[in-house]
């Protein structure tokens, strides 16, 4: 008889490396500022709000004074790009600097996975205080990267404040704060003057009815409640005095939740708002500036653990962004990358830009993809017989169209709603197979892929009537997602930068 030894040369290898990556990290950390000239961090995170739906980025009626003041006196990105318009993957994606394919979390209600590093966490281990407050939606283990993680009323903002508040004294300290705000179903603004139908600005790709004016006058209500809360985050940093040493960061997790929005990688879905204030010393060397140059939310996770002096780890596949707090104007990458995967139904779309280029590439153009008009949506018996009847443009028939485009392209700067499809034109052409090229690139290079049909996670909705049929919430028996069958979740390589 064989007997097997208990330890094998591969365990002693895999022990090896886990001894020299934790002295690494150790090394690291240890390295990190100590001193009390540490600023604190705050990140505050809208869910599903779009990016222009602010007064600082333009919008005439919504009221926004607290966030446009921050802008005012901070660094407002007019190009910023989420790596996908869904709620959970953008966090999971959001907290370990990693595209959504390469957390192994890259679906709706997929918690991350054990192993992923967590800028948090690393902040934590350096002497950060950390607690997260308001909607959460990443799973049990990311909750190790806080020392506290607290929820917060109808808003998700109830407990901002008090977290502030009861805080340790002695530490720096880093906020996660989270708004459902303004998710559906809506929480009427007890505190704010409510907003009008006629407060309405009705983008293009959606229909002008007094249905979706009493809609979106809703959603704008929830918008000023955040920017309410946002304000009393800003005036308890004052009264404790610790406003001028106090980064806060200022995002959105996905577009509106309205047709041609959230889920779609429009920039109406996958575009961001994002404020960086810094008024303390060797904070922003200008002030009240814009800055147009392409960043990605993976780029947050780099940028806030170099402004509390640590070193980022190779997992991270984003870009540290202190180059652009120095100088607005310059580039920290050509190109941005995003990704649909499935979000109530089977999806897999990504989408890259280069310059005012965008391109998007749908692995299933023949679903139709009506999840932002399921039956959360109040209008949609009326856009549906509108659609019947002719009654709809090309872009306001986007929950209903099939087959869609398996490529679209377009140009931003001429084509900000991004209605006209360019990716037949032969005078862009060359574009075109500049693009395809780096998207397969990317793919390769991080490790995407595309799940069979019968393999993948099944629709919970019906595509055509909006009427569940799976399930009764979450994911119904997961299927292969995309990225796991090539062990995306261990590649670290960025892809094309």
């Amino acid at each position: 008889m064989t007997i097997k030894p208990l330890i094998t040369r591969s365990h002693v290898l895999r022990l090896c490396t886990m001894a020299a990556t934790g002295l690494a990290i150790s090394l690291q950390l240890a390295t990190a500022k100590t001193d009390s000239s540490r600023p604190n961090i705050i990140l505050i995170i809208g869910d599903d709000i779009s990016f222009n739906d602010f007064g600082c980025y333009g919008h005439p009626n919504i009221r926004t004074p607290h966030i446009d003041s921050l802008a005012a006196d901070g660094l407002r990105f007019t190009n910023a790009y989420l790596t996908t318009s869904q709620c959970s993957p953008t966090r999971c994606s959001l907290i370990t600097g990693r595209y959504p394919h390469n957390t192994g979390a890259p679906e709706l209600h997929t918690g991350l996975p054990e192993g992923q590093v967590m800028f948090p966490a690393l902040l934590k281990q350096s002497g950060y205080y950390t607690v997260a407050a308001g909607k959460w939606h990443m799973g049990k283990y990311a909750r190790s990267a806080f020392d506290k993680v607290v929820g917060g009323g109808a808003g998700g903002e109830e407990l901002w404040v008090q977290s502030l508040q009861q805080r340790p004294k002695d530490q720096p300290f880093f906020m996660w704060l989270a708004s459902y705000d303004a998710h559906r179903p809506w929480q009427a603004d007890k505190k704010g003057k409510p907003h009008t139908p006629e407060d309405a600005v009705i983008p293009p790709f959606m229909v002008d009815t007094p249905g979706t004016r009493i809609d979106l006058a809703s959603y704008y209500d929830e918008i000023q409640r955040l920017d309410r809360c946002t304000g009393e985050i800003v005036s308890e940093l004052k009264n404790q005095g610790v406003y001028e040493n106090t980064i806060i960061l200022f995002m959105a997790d996905n577009g509106r939740p309205f047709p041609r929005c959230k889920t779609r990688l429009y920039d109406s879905g996958v575009k961001t708002p994002l404020v960086i204030h810094w008024p303390g010393q060797g904070g922003l060397k200008q002030q009240g500036k814009v800055s147009e140059s392409l960043v990605s939310s993976i780029d947050l996770a780099p940028t806030i653990l170099e402004l509390a002096g640590i070193k980022a780890p190779p997992s991270f596949q984003g870009v540290s962004m202190s180059p652009l707090l120095a100088d607005p104007q310059t580039t920290i990458r050509k190109y941005v990358f995003a990704e649909h995967n499935w979000h109530a139904q089977i999806a897999h779309e990504r989408m890259i830009r280069r310059g005012d280029y965008v391109y998007i590439r749908n692995a299933h153009p023949q679903l139709p993809q009506i999840i932002a008009l399921n039956s959360a949506h109040p209008n949609l018996d009326q856009l549906r017989e509108m659609a019947k009847n002719g009654k709809l443009t090309q872009p306001q028939m986007d929950p209903f169209l099939h087959p869609r485009p398996a490529e679209e392209l377009f140009h931003v700067g001429d084509d900000p709603h991004q209605i006209n499809n360019l990716a037949g034109n032969p005078e862009r052409r060359p574009i075109m197979q500049e693009m395809r090229k780096l998207m397969d690139q990317w793919q390769l290079e991080t490790g995407d892929n595309v799940p069979s049909l019968d393999q993948a996670t099944p629709d919970r909705y019906d595509r055509r009537t909006g009427k569940r049929i799976s399930g009764k919430g979450g994911r119904p028996n997961p299927g292969v997602t995309p990225g796991e069958t090539r062990g995306a979740a261990k590649i670290n390589h960025p892809g094309p930068r």
